[in-house]
């Protein structure tokens, strides 16, 4: 017989064995257990981008979908979201307070190209993942700078040069007038419509006006704009003061060719404020289906969005682009989390998000969210659109706007 000794450390060992398998299994970081994910996000609910506090209520909705479905693997989502007033120094004040006091895993889909840079350089020392950042600067896709910061949606430079190569295929002669907020986000489009042009930059651009977040409104911009006579006006702002501009080249009787960026197409936050008749016949380009396009109504995945609208914020405006977005951005995660598996730490959910390949079925058909270790860009391609006055019809290829030359896309 053994003695009793011996059976103890025969015992001991066994449950070292069993414990170190487990804990091999099982790897968490901050804001992780068997039965939690905490996760962080920052959104302007007041200020002067508070129209899209839609997007942080959306995703709340969200995530109380996918806790009723059992959560993620078994551990529920703890959601929380802190209003910044799109302002930068709220958003470092907000940042903190979730990695320090409330330590959550990562920071969800923070929104403003400012206000993220913000904190950008916090997270990176802080080695916290900033994920999916809700703007399109370039300055996401940085992975040799800021390893621990990603984007989703296309980067804004690569969008103005889309807008750059459409110009100069159908209307190679005109004078454009630019209007554009005075920072990162804005600057990022002027860099692309410079790449796109290239030797017509000089040329064609005959009124490049910027305006400050804190300007109550773009009026007088768009006048200034209008004197120049310039035959295309490209709209580089923010649901506010885009739905301003266009309100205010309507009061003026003027006609331009008139291109939106894809941040402020949402007819419900922007169009419709600016009033639908103003708006027919705006430019953009898209990456996501267009929730007021009837065309799409039967797609799986817009039947999809709309059960979980209805069934989770039915009091949300139905014609508002915001909601889409923030549900794109969610599954996104949920994606990534599910393949971290039982390896929620904070390292391993970068290394998920640098090696995605998969398709969003309420993105456009042929766009697919997409990255390696070196190319921080999920998304990257875009195809045109036209509004009708009722919702935005596409037209054209898609196009991979990532490079100076833009071509058509392959997928």
């Amino acid at each position: 017989m053994l003695d009793l000794a011996r059976l103890l450390m025969l015992v001991f060992a066994a449950f070292s064995l069993v414990a170190g398998s487990a804990s091999a299994e099982k790897q968490y970081g901050p804001g992780v257990s068997d039965r939690e994910i905490k996760i962080g996000n920052i959104m302007p609910y007041s200020g002067p981008a508070s129209a899209y506090g839609i997007v942080g209520k959306t995703m709340s909705a969200y995530f109380r979908m996918i806790n009723d479905n059992g959560g993620i693997n078994g551990r529920r989502i703890t959601f929380i979201s802190y209003d910044d007033a799109y302002s930068p120094p709220k958003t470092v004040e907000q940042a903190r307070k979730l990695v320090e006091s409330d330590e959550v895993l990562l920071i969800f889909a923070p929104l403003g190209t400012a206000t993220n840079a913000a904190i950008q350089k916090y997270m990176n020392t802080m080695r916290v993942p900033q994920i999916f950042v809700l703007s399109g600067a370039s300055r996401w896709g940085d992975p040799s700078h800021f390893p621990w910061t990603i984007g989703l949606q296309p980067n804004y430079r690569a969008e103005a040069r889309v807008y750059a190569a459409y110009i100069l295929e159908h209307y190679p002669n005109a004078r454009i007038g630019v209007l554009y907020q005075n920072d990162d986000f804005g600057r990022d489009y002027i860099l692309g419509l410079k790449d796109g042009l290239r030797d017509n930059y000089e040329r064609m651009v005959v009124a490049s006006t910027p305006y400050e977040t804190s300007t109550p409104t773009v009026d007088s911009q768009v006048v200034t704009i209008r004197a120049a006579r310039p035959d295309i006006f490209l709209n580089i702002a923010t649901p506010k003061f885009a739905a301003q501009a266009i309100k205010k080249i309507a009061e003026l009787d003027w006609h331009p060719v008139h291109i939106v960026t894809n941040i402020s197409v949402s007819v419900g936050a922007v169009l419709r404020p600016a009033g639908l008749d103003n708006a027919k016949g705006i430019l953009s380009a898209g990456f996501q289906m267009d929730v007021t396009d009837p065309h799409w109504e039967s797609h799986p995945g817009m039947r999809r969005f709309h059960a979980f609208m209805a069934k989770y914020y039915s009091e949300a405006d139905r014609s508002e682009g915001g909601p889409l977005i923030a549900f794109n951005a969610s599954t996104a995660l949920v994606e990534v989390l599910m393949r971290c598996g039982d390896n929620l730490t904070r390292e391993n959910v970068m290394k998920v998000v640098a090696s995605l390949d998969f398709e969003i079925d309420t993105l456009i058909p042929g766009i697919r969210i997409k990255t390696t270790p070196t190319d921080f860009f999920p998304i990257e391609q875009v195809q045109m659109m036209r509004f009708t006055g009722e919702h935005w019809q596409l037209f054209g290829p898609i196009f991979n706007g990532r490079a100076e030359t833009v071509v058509p896309s392959s997928n």
